[in-house]
């Protein structure tokens, strides 16, 4: 700002001093004397809530960067961690290209599972969140896909609302604000919930933003100057003791006696008003999608750029340089963007979730991709080449956090594909259990995978192979291998016969147990230029992943081939050459051993990542970890789609 004498600067900085714990108005030093130049200064705290993949975060970083509000801007967010395993697509937001380089603004809980629904993760949050001095914005974004019953949105969401509801107003201090996103008005669980925050604030908003489709039910709920801090401390703990996703969808927060005619009647407009809107929104797009004429097409296009530059104008919105982000170095290597893919109308989609996985398979978009019969070469083209530069060893630690119960989702794997897998396996697993059998997987006869000795052949028959140590048992191979001068030495490694038919894959504990406690044995068995063959069922888990780019730093290259039995692949790490700080690199590993011996013994918890996670995202390794995934998936699913089940 200049100089501070007219009635607009004195409003303004009185909004901001209203806005912000602190406002200080300074000059730089590096700014000339002699003008009237001067900037304003303040502190501003913000926790975002459900925020992936990061809209309130970027807008706010936007807003401020190019209105000249120069404050000293903290921010915290959460949301349901799209890097943990159990979390399934229903309700997580994978795109990660605002989380892969925030990581550490980022609370996911004590469990790592980052559901802010659950009792736990309310009470640690106040404890992550204690270096601000006082919280002056809570925004909270979130919601379920509703796709599959999109006329009870409402009540679905409602216990994630409240909790979003009572998490705000136990973080925020006097005088701050709450966003809150919501849908439609009409249930009992939003008129309390906007009654409570009627009663805590000093102005509550119903507002629609301007780049919200007009046809959706989206609103967002703007609630302003925190006035009831203390008074509420003695409700915040009944509030509290009934936190979580299973609040009653029949039990209304308060009785009909105590909510006043006069709010009745203003919530009655606002739905009134609002459901107007998206009715003769909903109307009109009927009428267009029946019969668009050229005229009324260009008409909607006209209006789409007036409505842009009116927006644009109207807001003062300006380019951000790419200094200002919030990700100052730009877009992550690999983004995982995990779109819902909707396919027909709505009524076609629901006869459609009445068919078997097979068929919804084959009609879908990785139908033909299943279908086709794989081939003997598949991995070859795929290398992990050149040894990894040396890494920070003191910044791995052994992470700790809720048990898996399945491995619903990956960040190294399609996710359509890994959901149909789960259905699949799940629906063999029932079979097995009817009929009593455990019955292995037929394979293929016209696919022209290789089997085991082929591969090992192969491997020992390259000059440049000086010795292979093989993590398995030489049973395993069912074979003979003649006709090479060198001979693989087995070691026996973990059991992938127990997960074979599981939707924990790779994330059982004890597989995982035995895999790091054989891998970490052959790498003090390794010499320099040896070859190292692991047979895997997976890659799915950070942990498996972990191990991969461990062996990354310890080999040349690595690649893989896929096995026509069980498991359906094997890793081959060909050129040893140990990194210098091995001794500690192993030290570590022996670490998490024995740390994964003592949680094991505590009732649902388990080690799920070693390797920091920017370490996995980087480079060409996501792009490895996904193609052994792909290839195995398809090759799984591939076998699976010629199975008939009978029941007996």
């Amino acid at each position: 700002m200049f100089t501070l004498f007219e009635h607009s600067s004195v409003c303004l900085l009185y909004l901001l001093a209203c806005c912000f714990r602190s406002v200080n108005v300074f000059k730089p030093g590096t700014s000339k004397s002699g003008n009237s130049e001067l900037y304003i200064s303040g502190e501003l705290n913000s926790i975002h809530l459900c925020e992936a993949p990061g809209a309130f975060i970027s807008a706010l970083n936007h807003f401020l960067k190019t209105s000249g509000l120069h404050c000293d801007w903290n921010w915290i967010a959460n949301t349901l961690n799209p890097y943990y395993e159990a979390n399934g697509r229903g309700c997580t937001i994978t795109d990660d290209r605002l989380i892969a380089h925030t990581l550490p603004w980022w609370f996911f809980g004590s469990d790592n599972t980052g559901d802010i629904m659950l009792q736990k993760h309310l009470l640690e949050l106040p404890r992550f969140v204690s270096n601000m001095h006082s919280v002056d914005l809570v925004t909270a974004d979130g919601s379920f896909d509703c796709q599959g019953d999109p006329g009870e949105q409402e009540r679905l969401v409602a216990p994630l609302q409240y909790c979003e509801a009572v998490c705000a107003l136990l973080l925020l201090g006097t005088g701050g604000s709450f966003v809150l996103k919501m849908f439609t008005l009409f249930e009992h669980s939003s008129v309390c919930l906007l009654y409570l925050l009627a009663c805590c604030f000093r102005s509550v908003n119903v507002f629609k933003p301007g780049t919200s489709k007009s046809g959706n039910s989206e609103l967002y709920i703007v609630c302003l100057d925190y006035q009831a801090k203390e008074q509420i401390r003695p409700l915040l703990s009944k509030l509290i003791r009934n936190y979580g996703p299973d609040l009653a969808s029949t039990v209304a927060l308060f009785p009909r006696r105590c909510i006043p005619d006069s709010f009745l009647r203003q919530h009655e407009e606002i739905c009134t008003f609002f459901h107007a809107l998206q009715v003769n929104t909903i109307q009109e797009n009927i009428k267009l999608f029946e019969c668009m004429s050229v005229e009324q097409r260009r008409r909607l296009e006209q209006l789409r750029e007036y409505a842009a530059e009116f927006y644009t104008k109207r807001f003062s919105v300006h380019y951000l340089p790419r200094k200002s982000w919030v990700c100052r170095g730009g877009v992550a290597r690999w983004v995982k963007l995990c779109e819902r893919k909707q396919m027909g109308s709505f009524n076609q989609r629901k006869e459609m979730e009445l068919q078997g996985w097979k068929q919804r398979l084959a009609h879908g978009n990785h139908g033909e991709f299943i279908e086709r019969h794989c081939a003997g070469t598949e991995g070859c083209e795929i290398v992990l080449s050149g040894q990894l530069d040396e890494c920070d060893l003191g910044a791995w630690f052994a992470l700790e956090g809720a048990a898996l119960p399945k491995v619903c989702s990956s960040t190294f794997c399609d996710q359509e594909m890994l959901d149909f897998l789960n259905e699949a396996l799940e629906e063999n697993l029932g079979v097995k259990a009817v009929n009593h059998s455990d019955r292995a997987l037929p394979v293929c006869s016209s696919c022209s995978i290789d089997s085991p000795v082929g591969i090992l052949s192969e491997i020992c028959s390259n000059p440049d192979v000086t010795s292979c140590l093989v993590l398995g048992r030489q049973s395993w191979c069912d074979g003979t291998l003649v006709g090479i001068k060198l001979q693989p030495e087995f070691l026996q490694g973990p059991s992938c016969c127990e997960v074979q038919d599981s939707t924990l894959h790779d994330g059982q504990p004890d597989y995982q147990f035995d895999l790091l406690n054989t891998v970490l044995f052959a790498l003090q068995k390794q010499h320099q230029g040896s070859t190292l063959v692991i047979p895997l069922c997976s890659v799915l888990t950070r942990f498996t992943s972990g191990l991969v780019f461990t062996l990354h730093l310890c080999f040349r290259y690595i690649t893989f081939r896929c096995l026509s039995g069980w498991p359906p692949a094997v890793l081959v790490c060909i050129g040893f050459s140990p990194p210098s700080a091995l001794p500690r690199l192993l030290d570590f590993l022996r670490d998490v051993l024995e740390k994964m011996k003592k949680v094991q013994l505590e009732l649902g918890r388990q080690i799920l990542q070693f390797v920091p996670l920017e370490e996995l995202l980087r480079g060409e390794l996501p792009r490895f970890l996904s193609s052994f995934n792909t290839a195995v998936v398809r090759q799984q699913l591939h076998v699976l789609m010629q199975v008939e089940y009978t029941f007996t």
